[in-house]
């Protein structure tokens, strides 16, 4: 057998750079690149395996651990999970700061290959810079942190167990039933120790992904099951994007005059104005994909996990002879909610089961109800987004937010501070109005993905990316520098709060360096607003979610602060604007447009002015016992919620 001496790091960059797929369409490479950020625990190994032979692998520079993992998943997501990248990071704090991000891609099913640093396999030098001790298991090291985020996780503590790593790697990164995070630990040491590498295992590898069909037993009991129901409802999931099933979905609806609810994952797979898509559904769905479903007798998820922002902590789907059937590649996610499970492709059973609903002559009882409630939902979207600040609260009747009754008599304070009159819903209306329609808009966090999820039509597929498994702080302007590597073409959009912005945004730097322009809408409203909403909602006082200078009683009740993050990002090399009014804020993304490098708009919204409501229970921590009254309330609207949702 003929064989290739190589360090097992030189053997992991040549392993990496033979791999292909064939999702049916024939070969296409597999991993496109490696993000950085390198130290000495892997500079040295895999930094100089990747500088002396590369390949095609095309090595970028993180800025920061988490952001380079999250512009990874990004990547993955925006390419349908059929391209991917890896990323390595030193020892000790270099790969802690991946744990996050790792967490995030396995939350959505997202395959990243992660290789961190790790310490010494001989020990020699223990405790090595940046190592963690544990005086019970000399064994365990920062990296064992990976195992409770990753679908696969090994360490190769010699060379020759690289062959076995790889190939499970692989196998899990490809596997669209049960794939995310796959981290293989390499001890600094053993990155550069040598071997004679078998050079079959160097071959151009295909891994053929093959649809998943479905049991024609499980396609009979589930159309025995629709045929017997009145109001069906669909739930289209990220399955349905991840699957190329858009079309199948739309064609499957259209023909048997089902409606279909669409999670934050599903969002624009097919076209927002589709006569039987009826938008986001659940906790921060809207009024009308939220009153059909509580009228559906039977809930069919398509390549859905069924979240509780989806079913509203299971309370949303309310027939009292409602039932559950889904498609899912995974057995797992196919049978929750006690469901009747088809495991398979989300376009091949949608297939399978039209054709089986055909021969029964199948259509819906919902008659004239779904252009009714789409038309009520369009004019309430069309409220919202005509929303206006006069300069006056509610105090004396003149103007009342969105979610009132918390900040109301502050908000001429946040008016004059942010020196702004724009509301939440506003500003949403006007970007999706001015964007281009094939343009990708991101976002992970805070009040945005309801408002998004909501408010947000989407006419071209593939073009709404929101990460909402984990919904991770500081994943909007990372990914949406992901998605810009994915989609060079396209302009991309991160529509981040000021919250997030401030968590993490160092990767806006590798934008630059790469010269791939995205934009930064950056909504501002002085706190970090979802929060604050909720616990005032659950009858707490605002404590520590406005953003305010400590103030003379001790507490973080002082003025409010004003920050300049067009400021901020402009000493990057950012174009930057400001927007305070509906006119500023039309040129601002007129003039982005126009930029040939990343751009930053500074818009500064009023607080309470987001989207809410619209009928969806959701079942969050409340504390027991409480000398608060408002508090006691709110455990008392818990204890009432939970009596009408499932138990399982």
């Amino acid at each position: 057998m003929e064989r290739i001496r190589l360090t097992t790091a030189q053997a992991l960059v040549k392993f990496l750079d033979q791999q292909y797929v064939d999702f049916g369409g024939g070969p296409e490479r597999f991993v496109h690149g490696v993000f950085t950020v390198f130290g000495h625990g892997n500079v040295l190994g895999l930094g100089q395996a990747l500088q002396e032979a590369p390949g095609e692998l095309t090595v970028y520079q993180g800025r920061n651990e988490q952001g380079m993992v999250h512009a990874a998943a990004a990547f993955a997501k925006q390419s349908r999970r059929r391209k991917i990248m890896a990323c390595t990071a030193s020892v000790g704090p270099g790969s802690a700061n991946m744990l996050t991000a790792a967490a995030t891609a396995t939350a959505n099913q997202l395959p990243v290959l992660l290789l961190p640093g790790d310490t010494f396999a001989t020990r020699q030098p223990d405790p090595v810079l940046q190592q963690m001790e544990h005086t019970h298991n000399l064994s365990i090291t920062v990296n064992d942190a990976f195992k409770a985020v990753s679908k696969y996780w090994d360490r190769v503590t010699r060379p020759e167990q690289l062959m076995s790593a790889m190939l499970n790697a692989m196998r899990v990164l490809t596997d669209p039933g049960d794939t995310g995070a796959v981290t293989i630990a390499l001890p600094q040491d053993v990155q550069g120790e040598a071997w004679d590498y078998p050079a079959d295992f160097f071959r151009k590898r295909i891994h053929r992904v093959i649809p998943r069909l479905p049991h024609p037993q499980e396609i009979a009991a589930a159309a025995e099951l629709i045929a017997g129901k009145q109001r069906p409802l669909l739930i289209c999931g990220g399955g349905v994007r991840y699957g190329d099933a858009g079309a199948a979905l739309r064609a499957f609806a259209e023909k048997f005059a089902i409606p279909f609810g669409e999670t934050q994952a599903g969002k624009s797979a097919v076209a927002s104005s589709f006569e039987y898509n009826l938008g986001g559904i659940g906790v921060t769905g809207n009024g009308c994909a939220n009153a059909l479903a509580q009228e559906a007798d039977l809930v069919i998820g398509v390549g859905t996990r069924f979240t509780d922002f989806t079913t509203a902590s299971k309370s949303l789907f309310s027939h009292p002879e409602v039932e559950f059937l889904t498609l899912n590649a995974s057995p797992y996610h196919a049978a929750k909610l006690d469901a009747l499970a088809v495991v398979c492709d989300a376009a091949e059973g949608l297939n399978a089961l039209a054709a089986a609903l055909e021969e029964r002559g199948y259509r819906s009882a919902y008659g004239t109800d779904i252009a009714e409630a789409k038309q009520a939902w369009a004019v309430e979207r069309e409220r919202l987004a005509g929303v206006e600040y006069p300069g006056d609260t509610g105090s004396n009747g003149v103007f009342t937010p969105e979610v009132d009754g918390h900040l109301d008599e502050k908000l001429p304070e946040y008016a004059e501070t942010l020196g702004t009159s724009l509301t939440q819903t506003q500003v949403l209306g006007i970007i999706n109005e001015v964007i281009p329609q094939d343009a990708i808009v991101i976002g992970a966090a805070g009040s945005l993905p309801g408002d998004m999820q909501r408010m947000w039509q989407a006419e071209v597929p593939d073009t709404y990316h929101m990460e909402y498994g984990f919904s991770c702080m500081g994943y909007e302007i990372a990914g949406a520098l992901g998605i810009k590597l994915a989609e060079p073409e396209r302009e991309v959009y991160a529509l981040v709060g000021d919250g997030s912005y401030q968590m993490l945004h160092s990767e806006l730097v590798t934008s630059l360096q790469e010269q791939r322009k995205i934009n930064v809408l950056l909504l501002d409203n002085a706190g970090f607003g979802c929060i604050n909403n909720l616990q005032m909602e659950q009858g707490m006082d605002s404590m520590a979610t406005e953003f305010r200078y400590r103030g003379a009683d001790g507490q973080l009740s002082g003025d409010l602060m004003r920050i300049d993050y067009a400021a901020s990002a402009a000493g990057y090399g950012v174009q930057t604007f400001r927007a305070s009014t509906a006119g500023e804020l039309r040129q601002a993304l007129a003039a982005a447009r126009e930029s040939e490098r990343s751009t930053l708009i500074d818009i500064k919204v009023l607080p309470k002015t987001m989207t809410h409501g619209y009928g969806a229970w959701w079942n969050v921590g409340v504390a027991e016992v409480s000398g608060q009254e408002a508090v006691q309330a709110a455990y008392s609207r818990k204890r009432s919620g939970l009596e009408r949702a499932r138990s399982y």
